[in-house]
């Protein structure tokens, strides 16, 4: 007796791994609380109409994203933001130039929000990227 062939697939093709998806939450932090912290903490969680652990991944985010660690990491972060928003300038005016157009305000406003929105992180980056082949070139010597 054969074994009948389905024309469908038994098991999914897609990855089991859920860290493959992007997006996807699989680490978690832990913490120790009094009773009384405790208290405060889901109180300001209630307040915010939000469940405590949604209520404590917005309020550490909200805070590691607030500013950067040091001056330096707010220079280089300004300093990127600046050559983003030069470079991409120059890009787009070259572009509506040789289409025989006008560069928008609103283009100009775009690029300008696209930097602040992520020149801090791009700053952490460099930095943390930068640190790292420091401390391996260290190790080599």
């Amino acid at each position: 007796m054969s074994t009948p062939e389905l024309p469908f697939p038994i098991r999914s093709e897609a990855p089991l791994r859920d860290e493959t998806r992007p997006g996807f939450r699989t680490k978690t932090i832990a913490t120790r609380l009094t009773p009384g912290e405790l208290a405060e903490v889901e109180a300001a969680a209630e307040t915010a109409s939000q469940s405590l652990a949604e209520w404590l991944r917005e309020t550490a985010l909200q805070a590691a994203r607030q500013r950067p660690a040091d001056p330096i990491e707010l220079l280089l972060a300004e300093v990127w933001a600046l050559r983003y928003t030069l470079l991409n300038l120059f890009h787009s005016k070259m572009k509506a130039a040789s289409e025989g157009t006008q560069l928008l305000p609103d283009s100009i406003v775009k690029i300008r929000d696209r930097a602040d929105a992520v020149k801090l992180q791009k700053a952490h980056n460099i930095l943390a990227d930068f640190l790292a082949l420091t401390r391996a070139n260290r190790a080599d010597k």
